[in-house]
């Protein structure tokens, strides 16, 4: 059984911990995850960066 790793998104904005998911133990590439969320402190989309834990 795989092991999975909980990732935090956090806000580009306003540094907000807002989203959590779970990525696997190895990634091919150690690029950071980028995605475009909600923010409800900002009210608005704006870019959401895996942070370091």
């Amino acid at each position: 059984m795989a092991e999975r790793n909980i990732q935090t998104l956090v806000c580009s904005a306003c540094k907000g911990k807002n989203y959590h998911y779970q990525a696997g133990k190895k990634r091919a590439d150690k690029t950071k995850v980028e995605v475009s969320k909600y923010c409800p402190k900002c009210k608005k989309h704006v870019p959401h960066k895996e942070s370091k834990s």
